[in-house]
C-alpha cells in the first residue's frame, strides 16, 4: 500500500513493521522504526484490556516528550482511542478538569510530574501508586518498575489497523475559549493522516529525513505539524524533553535533523543564544511555525542559513493559512477560497487594509474583523461543549476568533485575538480563568485581565485592579494559588480607584486594552525572570517594553492597543 492511500493514523503506525532502519532518538537512546511500531502496538494490546466495555475510550497523556508519547499516540490509533494532551503547566483543579472533562480512564505519566497529581479530587485512591484501579480510572507510570512488569506480556503484539477508521477519535487536543475553561478539540484519524499528507507534500519530506520535536506534545503544534508530516513520509523523529535554546543546535547536528516545529518565542529564545562562527554548519533546511515575527525570521535564516515559514492555524481545523512565495513582509499568506474578514456584529466583509509608506495600517478600525471561514471546514467539533461549538459555527461558517486584515491583492495580516483570550509563549490562555484567580487577592473589589502586545511576538498578561495594591503581598498572593499556571502571572498591573465600565456597566475592557501600559494610572510591572513588581518607569518602557530592545513591528503586530501602531 502507498503512504498516499493511508487514510488513518493506525495503517501509517503499522506501515512501519518490519522497517530496521533508526527511526526515533531520545537523549542516548535510539529506535528503530520497528521498535517503535511494535511498542505502539503492545500499548494497543494493553489499552484494549485496561479500557472497561462501554466507557469512552479516551486516555490521558501527562508526559514530556519521551518515546512513550508518540507510542502512546500509535497505540491510541490502532486501538480507536483517542489521547487528551494533559498540560503540564495546569495546576490544581483545573488541571483535574482537564483530565475529568475528557472522561479519561487511562493516565499516562512519569514520576516527574506525579506531584501535579497530590491532593487533587479525581476518582481514584493514592496516585503514587504506578497501576490502581477506583472508579473507573488507571494511573500508569512509565518509568517505574511495575510498568514494565504490566507491558511484558504483550511485548509480541503485532499493528493490526483494521479496527480503526478515518472517523475515529484520535486526538482531544486544548484550547482557550471565551466561556473561561479550556475546550478539547476533536481531532480524527482521518483528518490528522490527511494533514500529515499535506504537510509531507508541501515541504517535501523524504524517508530519510529527521523531524526534531522540541515543542511540547500536548500541544497540536508538536503532534499535526510534525510528528504527523514525518510519519506520513516514513522519516525519522528526534524528541527533547523540553524545549532548550541552548541546546537546540547541539540537538540538531546530533540527531541530523532536518526540519522543526515552533510557536511563540522560540526562535527568539534561540536567536539570545552566544553567536558562533559555525551557526550554519548545520543541517537543517526547514522550520515551520508560528509568531515568530519577520524580523527575528530574517535574523534565523541569515545565521543559521535555514528558512522559517510562518503558517497560521489551530487545533481545531477551522481555518488555515499558508505562507507562499510572494508573500508581503508581515503578512501570513494569501486568502485560500472561502477565507474572509467580516465584521462580526453585521457580518459583513470588511474593505481591503490600507497601508502607507512606513508600513502603518491606516483604516484599522474598519479593514480589522474576524477571520472566517465560508467555505468547507474541515473543524470536527469539541467534547461536550456544545455552546461553543454553536459559537463556532454561526451563520454555517466557521468563525475562528482570531483578528485579521486583507490586502486588496488578498493577502492577510494577523491583528489580534478575541477580547478573552491570550497567547503568552506559545500557550493560548483565557483572560476570565486568571480573572477568577486574582480575584481572590484580598485587596481587589475588581479586577479585569487582557492581552497586551509583547515587543516580539504573542502577548504579555496584564491586570487591572481596583481597590489597594501591595506589590510585595501581590507577588506572594501569586506564589500560593494552586491553579496558577506558569504562564498566567501579570506581567503588568494597573491599579485604579474604580474599574471603568461601559454605559450598560461592564467592564471597558477595549478602553483598557488600548490604553495599555500607557495609562495616567499606577502601573507595577515584573521585569523578565524577576518575581516582585516594581513600579513601571518612562526608561523602562524606553528600554523593555518599547525601545531598542523591542524589534521594530511590521503591519502583522498591529493589534490591540486601539488596533493602531503606537508612536514612540
Amino acid at each position: 500500500m502507498e503512504s498516499s492511500e493511508r487514510r488513518t493514523v493506525a495503517e501509517l503506525v503499522a506501515a512501519r513493521w518490519g522497517d530496521h532502519r533508526p527511526g526515533l532518538w531520545f537523549e542516548e537512546k535510539a529506535l528503530t522504526r520497528h521498535e517503535v511500531a511494535a511498542g505502539a502496538a503492545a500499548r494497543a494490546a494493553l489499552l484494549a484490556d485496561l479500557l472497561p466495555p462501554g466507557a469512552e475510550p479516551h486516555i490521558g497523556v501527562l508526559l514530556d516528550n519521551t518515546p512513550e508519547y508518540p507510542m502512546w499516540l500509535g497505540a491510541a490509533a490502532l486501538a480507536g482511542a483517542a489521547v487528551a494532551g494533559i498540560n503540564p503547566t495546569r495546576r490544581g483543579p483545573e488541571l483535574a478538569r482537564d483530565i475529568l472533562h475528557t472522561e479519561c480512564r487511562v493516565l499516562i505519566t512519569e514520576r516527574a510530574h506525579l506531584p501535579l497529581l497530590d491532593g487533587l479530587e479525581l476518582p481514584w485512591g493514592s496516585p503514587r501508586a504506578s497501576a490502581v484501579e477506583r472508579g473507573g480510572v488507571r494511573l500508569l507510570t512509565t518509568d517505574s518498575p511495575e510498568y514494565d512488569a504490566l507491558l511484558a506480556p504483550y511485548a509480541g503484539a503485532r499493528p493490526d489497523p483494521s479496527r480503526a477508521t478515518p472517523h475515529d477519535r484520535l486526538l482531544l487536543y486544548f484550547t482557550s475559549g471565551s466561556t473561561g475553561a479550556p475546550k478539547a478539540a476533536i481531532c480524527t484519524q482521518g483528518r490528522l493522516a490527511a494533514a500529515g499528507h499535506s504537510l509531507a507534500d508541501q515541504f517535501h519530506v523524504r524517508p530519510d529525513d529527521v523531524h526534531y520535536i522540541c515543542m511540547p506534545m500536548f500541544h497540536g503544534n508538536a503532534v499535526i505539524a510534525d510528528w504527523a508530516p514525518a510519519l506520513a513520509a516514513g522519516a525519522g523523529v528526534a524528541l527533547r524533553r523540553r524545549f532548550s535554546a541552548s541546546g537546540f543546535l547541539a540537538d540538531v547536528r546530533r540527531y541530523g535533523a532536518t526540519y522543526f516545529t515552533y510557536v511563540g518565542r522560540a526562535i527568539q529564545y534561540i536567536l539570545a543564544t552566544e553567536p558562533r562562527p559555525d551557526d550554519r554548519d548545520n543541517p537543517l533546511r526547514l522550520g515551520f511555525g508560528t509568531e515568530a515575527g519577520a524580523v527575528d525570521a530574517a535574523a534565523f535564516e541569515a545565521r543559521f542559513g535555514v528558512r522559517l515559514v510562518e503558517g497560521y492555524g489551530s487545533s481545531e481545523g477551522g481555518a488555515a493559512v499558508q505562507w507562499s512565495p510572494g508573500t508581503p513582509p508581515g503578512a501570513v499568506g494569501r486568502a485560500a477560497p472561502g477565507l474572509v474578514v467580516l465584521d462580526p456584529e453585521t457580518c459583513a466583509e470588511c474593505p481591503p487594509a490600507v497601508f502607507d509608506a512606513g508600513g502603518r495600517l491606516v483604516n484599522g478600525d474598519a479593514a480589522i474583523g474576524e477571520l472566517v471561514n465560508r467555505g468547507p471546514s474541515p473543524f470536527e467539533g469539541y467534547w461536550r461543549n456544545a455552546e461553543a461549538e454553536a459559537e463556532r459555527r454561526r451563520e454555517g461558517w466557521y468563525w475562528t476568533g482570531d483578528l485579521f486584515c486583507r490586502d486588496a491583492d488578498g493577502y492577510l495580516y494577523f491583528a489580534g485575538r478575541g477580547d478573552d483570550r491570550l497567547r503568552v509563549d506559545g500557550e493560548n490562555l483565557s483572560a476570565a480563568m486568571i480573572e477568577n484567580i486574582l480575584a481572590r487577592y484580598e485587596g481587589a473589589a475588581a479586577v479585569a485581565v487582557y492581552a497586551v502586545p509583547d515587543p516580539v511576538t504573542g502577548d504579555q498578561v496584564m491586570a487591572t485592579v481596583a481597590g489597594e495594591f501591595d506589590p510585595v503581598g501581590f507577588a506572594g498572593f501569586l506564589l500560593t494559588q494552586p491553579d496558577l499556571g506558569t504562564k498566567m502571572a501579570p506581567r503588568f498591573v494597573r491599579v485604579v480607584e474604580r474599574m471603568p465600565v461601559t454605559a450598560t456597566n461592564k467592564i471597558h475592557r477595549a478602553g483598557l486594552r488600548r490604553e495599555g501600559v500607557r495609562c495616567a494610572d499606577p502601573v507595577w510591572w515584573r521585569p523578565p525572570g524577576e518575581r516582585e513588581y516594581r513600579r513601571l518607569t518612562e526608561a523602562d518602557l524606553l528600554t523593555y517594553v518599547e525601545g531598542p530592545l523591542a524589534p521594530t513591528r511590521g503591519p502583522s503586530e498591529v493589534r490591540r492597543q486601539g488596533l493602531e501602531p503606537r508612536t514612540r
